[in-house]
C-alpha cells in the first residue's frame, strides 16, 4: 500500500514539476521583456534599441527563438548562457554568435520572403565555400584575415581557421567543413534590426495628400557590421567616398546606401578608382549612387537605363544596346566607368548631334 502511495505521490509530483515548468516557459515567452530577457542588466540596452525600432512590436522569440526552438542545441545554449550569467562576471553587452546570427536570418525570411529570395538569388548569398575555396582566386590574390572583414562578419576565428592552407598555391579545403554551406553575409551584415525607426502604417485615407505627397519617407534602415569593433555603424557614421582617377577627385554620391557599399566595394589604400573591388561611378555615370541602378537585396541592374534614360542617346543608338558590360559582360567598357571617349574620338564627340 505503501508502495502505491509512494508512486502515486511520485507521479503527482513530477506531473506538478512538469507543468510548472510548462507555466514559467509559458510566462517566459509571453510576458513583457522588461520582466523577463531586459531584466538583466546584459539585455537592457540591446531591449531599450529595440523598444524604439520597427520590430518593437515582435516579441524577442520571434526572431531570437525559444529555449526550445532548434530542440535539444538551443536548450543546451541557453543553459550555458544562464550558468555564464551566474559564472562569472557577465559582459554588459551581449553580442550574437555566428550561429545564431544564421538562425535569426532564417526566422527574417518569415516575414521578408521576397527579400530574403532576392538576396539568395544575388551576389551577396555566397557561402564559404564559394569564398574560399576559389582556386581561380585563391591563386590571384593572397587568403588575409582582411577577407573576413566582408566574408566573415560574425566569425570568431582567424583565416586560418576557415581554410587551409593560407597561400597561393592550394589545394585549399575547409578547416571545419561545416562551414561550408554558411553564408558570408547574412542578412544582420548590412541590416542593424534594433535598429531606430518607425513601424510601417496605414495612411489617412481621408487626406488624399498624405498618400502621395505629404507621405513620410521610409528610408532604407541599412548599416555596417565592423568584425573588429563588433558593433554596427550607422551609414551617418560611415565615411562618405573619396575617390580620384588620375589624381582628379571623382564626384561620388553619399547617400546611405553609397556609404555603405563602398565599405566593401572599396578602392586600394591609395583611394585610386576601379581599384580592387572599386565601382564608384565615373564617366558618363559620375555622381550616381550605386542604388540608382541595383536593386536592394538582388543587387539586379537589369532594366535600369530606361529609369533614367530616354530610349536614345545623344548617338542616337538605344542606351541597352550600347558596347558596355550592361550589354555585354565581356565588354571592354565597363558600365561603371565608361566615358563617351572610350567609344568616340574627340572630333565626333565636339561635333556630335544634340538629340532632345
Amino acid at each position: 500500500m505503501k508502495k502505491r502511495y509512494l508512486i502515486t505521490g511520485s507521479v503527482i509530483l513530477l506531473a506538478i514539476a512538469i507543468a510548472g515548468s510548462g507555466g514559467v516557459y509559458t510566462y517566459w515567452h509571453t510576458a513583457a521583456p522588461e520582466r523577463t530577457c531586459a531584466s538583466c542588466h546584459e539585455i537592457e540596452s540591446a531591449h531599450d534599441i529595440w523598444a524604439e525600432s520597427p520590430h518593437r512590436d515582435i516579441a524577442c522569440a520571434g526572431c531570437h527563438g525559444t529555449a526550445l526552438s532548434s530542440g535539444l542545441h538551443s536548450l543546451i545554449e541557453k543553459g550555458q548562457e544562464f550558468l555564464a550569467h551566474f559564472g562569472r562576471q557577465p559582459d554588459d553587452v551581449v553580442r550574437l554568435t555566428e550561429g545564431q546570427v544564421i538562425e535569426a536570418m532564417q526566422r527574417c525570411r518569415e516575414c521578408h520572403a521576397r527579400e530574403y529570395a532576392d538576396w539568395l538569388s544575388g551576389g551577396h548569398s555566397p557561402t564559404y565555400a564559394d569564398i574560399f575555396l576559389n582556386q581561380t582566386h585563391n591563386r590571384e590574390e593572397q587568403l588575409s584575415e582582411s577577407c573576413l572583414r566582408c566574408h566573415g562578419m560574425f566569425f570568431e576565428g582567424t583565416i586560418s581557421d576557415v581554410v587551409s592552407p593560407v597561400d597561393v598555391s592550394g589545394p585549399w579545403q575547409m578547416v571545419d567543413t561545416r562551414l561550408a554551406s554558411v553564408p558570408t553575409i547574412p542578412c544582420m551584415a548590412c541590416h542593424h534590426i534594433h535598429a531606430e525607426g518607425q513601424p510601417a502604417f496605414r495612411p489617412d485615407y481621408s487626406d488624399p495628400a498624405a498618400i502621395a505627397a505629404n507621405r513620410l519617407s521610409r528610408t532604407a534602415r541599412v548599416g555596417f557590421y565592423d568584425r573588429y569593433e563588433r558593433m554596427h555603424f550607422a551609414p551617418a557614421e560611415l565615411p562618405a567616398p573619396q575617390v580620384s582617377h588620375n589624381g582628379v577627385p571623382i564626384q561620388a554620391a553619399i547617400d546611405p546606401i553609397q556609404r555603405l557599399c563602398v565599405q566593401c566595394h572599396a578602392p586600394n589604400a591609395f583611394r585610386q578608382a576601379g581599384s580592387s573591388d572599386d565601382r564608384t561611378p565615373r564617366g558618363v555615370h559620375e555622381g550616381l549612387s550605386c542604388g540608382a541602378c541595383h536593386a536592394a537585396h538582388s543587387n539586379d541592374a537589369k532594366d535600369s537605363c530606361v529609369d533614367c534614360h530616354p530610349q536614345l542617346s545623344n548617338c542616337g543608338l538605344d542606351v541597352r544596346t550600347m558596347e558596355t558590360t550592361y550589354n555585354d559582360p565581356s565588354s571592354p567598357n565597363n558600365i561603371h566607368f565608361v566615358a563617351c571617349s572610350d567609344c568616340h574620338d574627340r572630333e565626333f564627340l565636339q561635333n556630335r548631334p544634340q538629340t532632345n
